[in-house]
């Protein structure tokens, strides 16, 4: 009989990245399916191990995905296949997030578990609106309350009295379409009716927005401006602080909404960049690598090696490791096309700079992905692996897009560019259609022919083709059009 499998409950945390807690994304790593909500960051599940399982359980207003019993169900039934299962929800599983139940389940079953906690939105929300739930001054307590129930009308039976007059700080969780009643109940209830309230929507995102009122005025605010859902709306007197504390709002690329082309596996510096200085970025596509398996050509018998990625360089000492190859019979002159390739092979003890432009082609072996653009006519080629799309992730690229509004595409290369437009196709979505009206950056000619080639639209190129230039000129950009 096949041994159980053992099931991960696991918080998200409420959008940024890297919210999540090391545990939580060891779990991720891990894991053999994952069945993960609406309500945390698709692009978590980026970090998964290929041919990982993806089941989408999440819940709309409208609608329901997957019923709980279902979802209940899966969990157990996953497990007695022997798969390590990561149930991925965001914020807290705890918080409002029907652990219990599913654990209940997973205990009745004999299936082993473990939860794992996450950042919840009603206190990292309100941090990145600049807003601590408790303060000395302020506030000595800090409740969370769901804004609907299961009633026939979805208007929460709770303490309404308790909650106004003996609670500081209250974050109401998925509350814009029951705000009118929240605020009338907590009005009637002696909370004065110029207390501050604050909506946050898309809390910790780059996306993330915000709107404040007090208990009197909020609810027709939020009618005016249509503001909803996924949001917290947080109401206490501590929201006065945002004015002093607001600081994420204030990082020089908040509000931004890109796209980086991929074609790599490796992480990019210029994502993390971007991220850091608070925009939110969608790698598209997700890529794997298809190795290669064939024998090393005799290394003896060239001057000059050209590693054209990093992951050549992991693929090729790997095969030197498995051939029981020495290191030394590598050539004297070692290059990388880029930054990263060189860096990679700093790893291994291998110093290697930029590659010349005299070199002999003729002596000069070139490691690399088997679509590579051969730019050497005479050059030799041994390539370890083929990037790939990979398709599994069409389902998740297509929440993100609904989410998101793109407004900048970057392009780091022709063959990120092409690699873009094939999975857009892929996806039936019309190239044209994805670029327009979209601010296009190219970083360097060949990804900006390539552009040109699909797109009328302007396409920027930064004076050097390096990572800081571009960040710089796209903050510059920023503040003009914000003036």
């Amino acid at each position: 009989m096949m041994n159980k499998g053992k099931v991960f409950l696991v918080g998200a945390g409420p959008g940024d990245l890297k919210l999540i807690t090391v545990k939580g994304m060891d779990a991720i790593t891990k894991a053999d399916v994952i069945l993960y909500d609406r309500l945390l960051n698709p692009q978590l599940l980026m970090q998964a191990k290929e041919n990982c399982e993806f089941i989408y359980s999440g819940k709309l207003p409208d609608r329901h995905i997957l019923r709980q019993e279902t979802i209940n169900r899966l969990l157990v039934e996953k497990a007695l296949e022997g798969k390590i299962v990561v149930r991925l929800k965001g914020g807290d599983p705890s918080v409002f997030g029907r652990v219990g139940e599913e654990a209940e389940e997973l205990a009745l079953n004999e299936i082993e578990y473990e939860i794992v906690p996450g950042i919840t939105s009603g206190i990292a929300a309100a941090a990145y609106a600049g807003i601590p739930v408790t303060h000395r001054n302020y506030a000595g307590s800090f409740a969370v309350v769901t804004a609907h129930d299961q009633s026939a009308d979805g208007k929460p039976s709770i303490n309404w009295a308790g909650l106004a007059q003996g609670v500081d700080t209250i974050a109401f969780y998925m509350g814009i379409k029951n705000l009118p009643f929240i605020c009338e109940n907590l009005i009637a209830n002696g909370k004065p009716s110029e207390t501050p309230v604050i909506l946050i929507q898309w809390g910790t995102y780059g996306r993330q927005k915000t709107l404040e009122g007090t208990l009197a005025t909020i609810a027709e605010l939020a009618k005016e401006q249509q503001f909803l859902n996924p949001a917290i709306t947080l109401v206490g007197e501590i929201v006065k602080l945002r004015e002093k504390l607001n600081w994420f709002e204030k990082k020089p690329m908040y509000g931004r909404q890109i796209l980086l082309a991929r074609s790599g596996v490796t992480e990019s510096r210029i994502a993390n960049k971007l991220r850091d200085l608070g925009a939110d970025v969608i790698e598209f596509p997700k890529m794997k690598a298809k190795k290669e398996r064939a024998e090393l050509p005799n290394l003896s018998e060239y001057i000059d090696i050209l590693f054209s990625s990093p992951e050549s360089v992991d693929d090729f000492f790997a095969l030197l490791k498995e051939e029981k190859l020495d290191i030394r019979s590598i050539p004297r002159n070692v290059y990388g096309a880029s930054s990263k390739s060189i860096a990679k092979l700093a790893q291994f003890g291998i110093m290697a700079s930029n590659m010349p432009n005299d070199i002999d082609p003729n002596q000069l072996l070139i490691i690399g992905e088997k679509n590579i653009e051969q730019v050497y006519e005479n050059a030799h080629y041994f390539y370890t692996h083929e990037m790939i799309i990979d398709e599994n992730y069409f389902p998740i690229y297509n929440r993100l897009f609904e989410d998101a509004a793109i407004e900048s595409v970057i392009i780091p290369s022709s063959t990120a560019f092409t690699t873009m437009m094939t999975a857009a196709k892929k996806m039936n979505m019309d190239p044209v259609s994805f670029l327009k009206e979209k601010m296009l950056y190219c970083m360097g000619k060949k990804s900006s022919n390539a552009t040109s080639k699909l797109t009328n639209e302007q396409i920027t190129i930064p004076e050097k083709p390096t990572a800081d230039e571009l960040l710089h000129m796209m903050i510059s950009q920023g503040e003009e059009l914000t003036r």
